[in-house]
């Protein structure tokens, strides 16, 4: 067996069952959970019909790398969405099985695991960063995302030597759990730091249009690169799915883009790795990422439970809305997350997530500790019933 396994830890999830492990739920109160974020709008009519009319391709394998028509569906919804000049969609985009699938199977295309090597996350973060890291035979490096911070990454607190030894470098903007959007000047950072020491950036951007001002989205990775000349977007890939923007996280969709050089290699290894999207999918891919009704409804829902959940959470935890995504990242009173969570679910049936269960111990401290991941993903009542719960606990 993998001995490397033995040094992955358990999911969030998992640390979450053994944790409530015999807490028994409040009978007074429905459940409600906000502990996943599994988005629970409707899938739109426009993927379903999709779907119904593209089911004679389910009769034959699907190519690797897409077809073309998903592939320059694809790049013409970066060109409109960002205001790129250029992408190719034969060389620098190419369609993946949902961003998760993508962003642990490129760890194993940039990393020689002869060499080894380091690879640099924010902190929290999203699991799979760690375990893509491990199994590719390098080894995690994190950078705090803290409130003193505005949980933003201070690239230059990560030492010289392991910047010298860094193969890849995960960045989430807009942010899992705490909602922090890059600037431009946060990417010409990170593109310093990658010319200068030659690692790739895998730009993590799956809720890139999950945001709060309809006439402020969220910068991306390849427009922040556009817009400091590098139009060739030299070691950066962005990985983008639907399941969060289109409601349709069980297609499991997303794309990456970006460096040709890279892509092509990338393309080589999932040759290999049998991942490729069923044509009945790509055809619904096609009719979403062409659609943009339907994710500005999808926004406006979101906004109005944030605009309807945050003050009443706000009045008992340290949080405010944040600049996209569909979370509230709250600090808890007396910096317990842990038994906050369990005596919430006990008294009231009001299921949350650990913020310490999505964050590593690093130089002496966990910064998701303290603190509780809210996923707004229940219908709007669901939501606002949840938060009024929760007041009620704090003030009991």
């Amino acid at each position: 067996m993998n001995s490397i396994l033995d040094r992955l830890h358990p999911y969030p999830f998992e640390r979450l069952r053994g944790l409530l492990a015999g807490v028994e739920a409040s009978r007074t109160h429905a459940p409600l959970n906000l502990s996943i974020g599994e988005p629970k709008h409707p899938t739109p009519a426009v993927i379903r019909d999709a779907i119904t009319a593209g089911l004679d391709g389910l009769s034959g394998y699907p190519p690797t790398a897409g077809s073309d028509a998903l592939r320059e569906a694809i790049a013409g919804w970066l060109k409109r969405r960002y205001g790129l000049a250029s992408i190719d969609p034969k060389t620098q985009v190419l369609p993946v099985l949902g961003s998760r699938e993508a962003l642990f199977a490129f760890a194993q295309t940039v990393i020689d695991p002869r060499d080894g090597g380091w690879v640099v996350s924010p902190n929290p973060f999203y699991q799979i960063y760690e375990g893509a890291a491990l199994l590719a035979g390098a080894q995690p490096w994190f950078v705090e995302q803290v409130p003193e911070n505005d949980f933003r990454c201070n690239w230059d607190s990560v030492p010289q030597a392991v910047w010298s030894r860094t193969r890849l470098l995960y960045v989430c903007s807009p942010g899992n759990p705490t909602g922090a959007v890059m600037s431009v000047d946060e990417w010409r950072r990170v593109f310093e730091l990658s010319d200068r020491y030659g690692f790739v950036i895998a730009a993590d951007e799956c809720y890139s249009e999950i945001y709060l001002d309809e006439s402020a989205p969220p910068t991306g990775a390849l427009q922040a690169a556009q817009a400091l000349g590098r139009t060739g977007y030299e070691r950066l890939v962005v990985f983008s799915s639907l399941s969060k923007r289109s409601n349709a996280p069980g297609m499991r969709s997303g794309f990456v883009a970006g460096d040709a050089a890279i892509l092509k290699r990338f393309l080589l290894y999932r040759t290999y790795h049998g991942s490729a999207m069923s044509p009945t999918f790509a055809a619904a891919s096609i009719a979403a990422w062409n659609d943009e009704d339907h994710v500005r409804e999808n926004r406006a829902q979101y906004r109005a439970k944030f605009d309807a959940v945050t003050p009443v959470v706000a009045s008992v935890l340290g949080t405010a809305r944040p600049e996209a995504g569909f979370y509230l990242w709250a600090r808890v009173p007396g910096g317990d997350d842990q038994a906050f969570c369990r005596e919430l679910l006990r008294q009231y049936n009001v299921l949350t997530l650990p913020g310490s269960f999505l964050a590593r111990e690093h130089e002496g401290r966990n910064p998701g500790a303290g603190f509780v991941r809210l996923a707004l993903v229940e219908p709007l009542e669901r939501c606002v019933e949840a938060a009024g719960r929760i007041r009620s606990f704090l003030s009991s």
